[in-house]
Order: structure tokens, then sequence, then C-alpha cells
């Protein structure tokens, strides 16, 4: 592993934020090694606590700053015709592909870049590093006209949690944080397992084909209890909720987390007994370069480069600091409070970093192949959930000639497979927790229906056969050739690298020049591709469909 660091390490992708040494800190943090459990006990805390935050606040911000600058390319990227130039139907589909960042996190960052443009003292601020990317999240509903000057001054002293409080008390919410998303096995039978692929299917129909299982659940849930509601105890409540929930009545919870957040803030003076460290200053945007996508291109690859790097360190650090549960030691309520105050992000991303650095000591080959450049941050998040010590040299292989999301869907097949195969035909889902109830009530509601006490794998299939009875006359199957082709292509654009639902069928040689109608010749194309691409001249497309299709960019 030290070997894989090393090398890394001396990759010249350009220079580091300003004011801070990218090998030094390198060096000083793979020197700090996960402990086993046996040798937690005799970790000095205290001390351990203050060496690794330190250093893990020093990589935090070193990121953030390159964050603030990518997000101002991608922002001036998303203003014209910018991925579309490039061969991309969004921002967020070049920024997996290109750059290995996930959609979400790309359009955060544009989003927070757009939001600064009319709000230039909150800009300079985060530019400078005064103020974190999330504190000026949190503030920019209400940082406007004359109240800016005030917000950016409490935002340079306040704490996050102080800040969206005022935020709120002013009219605007805080910055939402992405639904996190819950690996579930739903409990099938073989004989029910068909019933319920093709209830998905149908509901794939429904939604559009990019439409995740979650979203195809949930709306199977909402069909099925719209016909069958809750059974209600004489208190007029919904019986066999759950107690877990019951135990923190009206968000009292979430209300006793933020009393104990403002109480330690007061007790330990914002936390004025850990190092004071400098701002780090965000390096040139990439919108000063000009906004040629090219030329935007290139720069923006540069920066996620450099990226990459300081995101192995935060794995690492950000894994030792939940391992060891060392943000006690420092004096906060939870490790959602520690990331959001002393590292200025959220802990999903904190703990999804992590949970990579960790798969990597299990699989030391995926760390080399990322340390040599062959794999994104976001290709080894799918390889890491997908692969075994035996399988991760094949999938590195295949991830070096194949799209990001044509990589997480090969995965989820394969996923898939593997579930068939099983006695019981189990399905994994990974959903958010709201849907995680609703599959909750529906149980509940069957159980209600049968007057009887039903496994949930039959109560499962009787959803799915609900939403089949009720739906399959209802969404013909495709008749039209145009409908044949997106089926043929599990109606998804197929432009390489895109994750959007297709909605036409495009002839590679035009039948204005003499091209047949013979499903060889009709590929499955997003409106973005279709209409923006090909027709406005960035994307030409030739060859055969399925397999033989070849892209050319014109720009």
């Amino acid at each position: 592993m030290d070997a894989c660091v090393d090398a890394a390490a001396r990759q010249p992708p350009g220079p580091p934020p300003p004011g801070l040494d990218l090998q030094a800190l390198s060096a000083q943090a793979w020197a700090l090694e996960l402990p086993t459990p046996r040798e937690r006990r005799s970790v000095l805390r205290h001390d351990a606590a203050e060496l690794i935050d330190g250093l893990l606040v020093r990589v935090a911000r070193g990121q953030g700053a390159l964050d603030v600058a990518i997000g101002d390319g991608l922002a001036a990227l998303s203003r014209g015709p910018g991925p579309l130039a490039l061969g991309f139907s969004s921002v967020g589909d070049y920024a997996r592909e290109r750059l290995g960042i996930a959609p979400s996190t790309a359009q955060k960052l544009a989003g927070l870049s757009r939001g600064l443009r009319d709000r230039p003292l909150l800009r300079e601020a985060v530019w400078r590093g005064e103020v974190s990317p999330r504190k000026a999240q949190t503030i920019l509903k209400v940082a406007r006209g004359a109240d800016e000057a005030a917000w950016v001054a409490r935002a340079r002293t306040e704490t996050v949690r102080a800040l969206a409080a005022a935020a709120r008390g002013a009219g605007a919410g805080g910055p939402e944080e992405p639904e996190r998303l819950l690996r579930i096995d739903l409990p099938l039978t073989p004989r029910g397992r068909p019933w319920f692929d093709q209830a998905l299917a149908l509901a794939g129909r429904m939604l559009g084909a990019s439409a995740p299982r979650w979203a195809r659940v949930e709306i199977m849930c909402q069909e099925f209890l719209s016909s069958h509601p809750e059974p209600l105890g004489p208190d007029g409540r919904v019986q066999g909720a759950d107690e877990a929930e019951e135990d923190w009545p009206g968000g009292a919870r979430s209300e006793w987390l933020a009393a104990a957040m403002e109480a330690l803030e007061a007790e330990t003076a914002r936390w004025s007994y850990l190092e004071v460290l400098d701002p780090v200053a965000a390096p040139p945007s990439p919108d000063e370069d000009g906004a040629d996508p090219n030329v935007l291109d290139a720069r923006l690859r540069a920066l996620a480069g450099q990226r990459d790097r300081w995101d192995a360190l935060l794995g690492h650090l950000g894994l030792l600091m939940m391992s060891l549960r060392l943000w006690r030691e420092a004096g906060f309520a939870s490790f959602s409070h520690y990331c959001a105050e002393r590292l200025g992000m959220s802990a999903r991303a904190v703990e999804q970093r992590a949970a990579l650095e960790r798969r990597l000591y299990e699989l030391p080959a995926l760390r080399e192949a990322m340390a040599a450049g062959r794999i994104s941050y976001e290709k080894a998040r799918v390889i890491a959930a997908a692969a075994d010590a035996d399988t991760v040299h094949d999938w590195i292989a295949r991830a070096g000639s194949t799209p990001c999301v044509a990589l997480r869907r090969e995965a989820d097949a394969r996923e898939d497979a593997r579930a068939q195969m099983c006695a019981r035909g189990d399905l994994p889902v990974r959903m958010p927790r709201r849907v995680l109830s609703l599959l909750e009530a529906v149980i509940r509601a069957a159980r209600d229906a049968a007057g009887t006490r039903l496994d949930d794998e039959i109560c499962l299939e009787w959803m799915a056969l609900h939403f089949l009875q009720t739906w399959l006359d209802a969404v013909p199957p495709p008749r039209t050739r145009h409908q044949r082709v997106l089926e043929r292509d599990g109606g998804l654009c197929t432009m390489p690298g895109c994750s959007r639902s297709a909605v036409h069928a495009h002839h590679l040689q035009l039948r204005s020049r003499g091209g047949s109608d013979d499903p060889s010749n009709l590929t499955s194309l997003c409106l973005a591709h279709h209409l923006g691409g090909v027709h406005g001249g960035f994307i030409e497309l030739s060859g055969t469909a399925p397999q033989g299709l070849r892209v050319r960019l014109t720009s």
C-alpha cells in the first residue's frame, strides 16, 4: 500500500491549492495506520484526535478549495452548448465520465458557483477560503443585496448550525442533503420473483428507463396503498408503526441533537482548543481561461486530477476519525456535526470516501489502478461494491473501456443475476428511508386486508400482482418501429456515458440521404443528444445499431 501511495504522490497534475504542501501531508497521513480492534485500546485518544484532526482539516480545506474552482468551471461549461460540444447531454454526465465526480456533487458545485455570481462579497470570501462552501450554501438565499455584508461577516465567525437557524428565521432553509440510500434485500420467493421483476419493468416503462429501482418500487407501493389503506387503532393512529420512531415523537431526536450541538459550541467556545488553521484560497477559476468547451475541459480535468489525490487522503484520515470515533474527543455531538463545523463538508461525502478506503485495504489491485490514474473515483466506487479478490482484475480491465454509467448498470445486472440464483430470490435495492417506510406500510396493509399475518414475501408478491393487474393493460407494449427500437436499447440513450432515457429513434443514415427504416439503421437517443447534439451539429453518428455505433464529435 505504501508503494502505491508514494507513486500517487509523485504524480504531477499541477500545483496544490496555495498554502498547503500535499507531499508533506501525504507523508504524515499515510504514516498513520488503521489500528486493529485489539490495538485500539492502547490508543492515546486525545493525542490521536488532535493529530488526525489537524491533518484532516487541512486535507478538507485543500479539497474544498479545488471544489470551488471546479464548480466555477462546471458553471461556465453549462452555459451555451458546453457539455453537448464534448458529447454529453448534461454537466452531471460530463463530470461522472470525464472528471470522476458524482453528478449530484457536480450539480451542487455548479449551482453554488452560479449563486455566487450576484453575491460579490460572499464570492470573494469563499474564494479566499474565509467562508466554507457549506456555510455559503447555508446563507445563499438570504445573503443578497444590502444584507449580504452582514451575512458574510456572520459566516466568518459563526457555526453552520447557528447560520442555518438564523437563515430559517429569515425565511430560508439550509442546504438540502442528498437522500441517503440504504441497501435492502427484498424477500421474494422463486415463484414471486418473476412477478416482481415484471412489475418493475412495467414501472420503468411508466417512469422512463433511467428511473432508479427504488423509484419504481415507490410507485408500486403508492398504488397498493391507494387501494389498501393502513389499519388504524382505536386512537386513530396507524397500527404497528415503527416503535423506534415513537421513541422520538415530533422530531424530538433532531431537537435533542440540535440542543446538544449548541451546548457543545458554548462549552468549548467553538472548539477553541483545536488547532487554528489559516484559510486556503482557491486556485484560479477555469472560467478565466475563456468559454471554449475544450479549454474548460482541459482545465477541469487538471483540477480533477489534483482532487483525486486529496480524495485519497480524505478517505484514509476520515476512516481513522470514524473508526476510532475521535470526533467525541474533539468535542462534537456526532460525526455529522464534526464534518459540518470542522471540515465544512457533509458527513455523507466523508463516509463514502472512508467506505471506499476500507475496501481498498481488501482490494489492493484497485488501489494501484487508482494511483496509476487508470480508474476514476466514481468507477472505483462501482468496482469496490461489485468485485472481490478473484474478480477485481477483470473489473479493472473492463472499466478501462467502459463508461462509468454502463459499468454501474453492468454491476447492477450481475447483482440481480446472483440474487436470482438464490433459493429465495431476494432482490437487492438501494432506497431512501422514506421508501422503506412505504414498504413497511404495504406489509401492514396487506396483513390487515388478509386478516392474518402473511409473510413479508407474500405481501410483496401481492403488491406486485396488484400493480400488474392495475396497469398492464393501461400501458400497451411497443407496437411501432420507433417503440420497438427503444425497447431493444432498453429505453436508454445509446450515446456513451449518457444516463438519460431515450425518447427518439434516430436514423444513422438519414432517410433524406437514402437511409432505410431497418432497425440496424436506428438507434435510441435522449432529447438533448438527438436535437441538441446530432441536429445541433456537435455529434455525427454512423455505423450500425445496436453494437456497431460510431460517434464523432465535430467541435
